[in-house]
């Protein structure tokens, strides 16, 4: 097994090492760098990368790719894993979702080293590790104010992701649209391999929700044959799989009292939620619009008429009581 070459340096087989990319200096004059964890295994197999915080209050992701960087299975690890806990420093450090120049950098893919602060970064990030890899895993929370159930999010027709998604063992598979400028189109259209893995709340740390991704992460590795071994999934927890999703908005602005939660099942116009008046002089109903399964929800008790209250993956029963997709154009806000 050669050396992998890296940022300038040569990891050795069987060796680990931290390389700093140079991004940017600071207006303190500060440098600011993409820190890149490399774990080079003994014997060949593919490159695989793991990106937390490309949101910068995302921070889940972090803690995840710590504890699979220290995890006992990568000491055999065949191939290379490129792990980069915090893609998006910036934010991170200002709790913000935003990079300084306010844009999303998860919307400013493939990049270019001619542009914004957003640009330049998503250039470094997409040349050094992501066209380096064969496979990714972009680990993601809910927008602020917000919970998201343990959910892999893949491109749609590609079987090969179907299988790696399903390898993950999240609680749900969601097909969902490209979008524009967003990592998983750019990995796509350079032939890499990603899923997008959500979980838990910004600037939270959800223990279920970091302990999912952690399995999931080490699942995909095993499946790629990159590890030996990896925790088992129960014989009931086989994903549920969707291929749209919408949100039930507040009929009525008020107090939002939930009767269901993140992971809850619901049925075509059932009731999961009421908001009442601060008074409690007036109470209307929220229904689910859809069958299907609750895979995020808003944390905020005050709403007004129109806000995102939960969102929920379409399902419908089959004649063997499995669940199969409701196909529709709704897009994930």
């Amino acid at each position: 097994m050669t050396a992998f070459e890296f940022g300038g340096r040569a990891i050795a087989a069987g060796a680990r090492e931290t390389v700093n990319l140079e991004v940017s200096t600071l207006a303190n004059a500060a440098p600011m760098t993409l820190p890149v964890h490399v774990v080079h295994g003994v014997e060949a197999g593919p490159v695989m990368f793991l990106s937390g915080v490309v949101h910068g209050d995302e921070i889940q992701g972090l803690e995840i790719v710590r504890r699979v960087l220290g995890h006992d299975a990568l000491k055999s690890l065949r191939g290379t894993l490129l792990a980069v806990p915090i893609v998006n420093g910036f934010g991170f450090l200002n709790h913000s979702r935003y990079m300084p120049d306010r844009r999303d950098l998860n919307r400013s893919f493939p990049g270019s080293d001619q542009g914004s602060l957003a640009s330049l970064l998503a250039d470094l990030f997409f040349r050094e590790i992501v066209k380096r890899s064969d496979y990714g895993i972009d680990l993601h929370t809910a927008a602020l104010h917000r919970t998201n159930l343990p959910q892999v999010r893949i491109a749609p027709d590609d079987t090969e992701l179907v299988t790696l998604a399903q390898a993950f063992g999240a609680p749900v598979i969601l097909t969902s649209k490209l979008r524009e400028g967003s990592l998983r189109q750019s990995a796509k259209q350079a032939g890499v391999k990603v899923l997008l893995y959500e979980g838990g709340e910004a600037l939270r740390f959800d223990e279920a929700a970091i302990e999912a991704g952690v399995k999931g992460c080490l699942r995909v590795m095993k499946h790629l044959d990159m590890i030996q071994d990896a925790p088992k999934m129960t014989q009931h927890a086989s994903p549920v799989t969707s291929s749209s999703s919408t949100w039930v908005r507040a009929p009525e602005g008020g107090i939002l009292h939930s009767v269901r939660r993140v992971g809850d099942k619901v049925g075509l116009k059932e009731p999961i939620a009421v908001i009442t008046d601060p008074l409690g002089s007036v109470t209307v109903p929220v229904f689910a619009e859809d069958d299907g399964i609750i895979i995020g929800r808003t944390n905020l008790p005050i709403v007004n008429r129109g806000d995102a209250l939960f969102h929920v993956a379409r399902i419908k029963p089959t004649a063997r009581g499995q669940v199969q997709a409701t196909p529709d154009e709704d897009e994930i806000i």
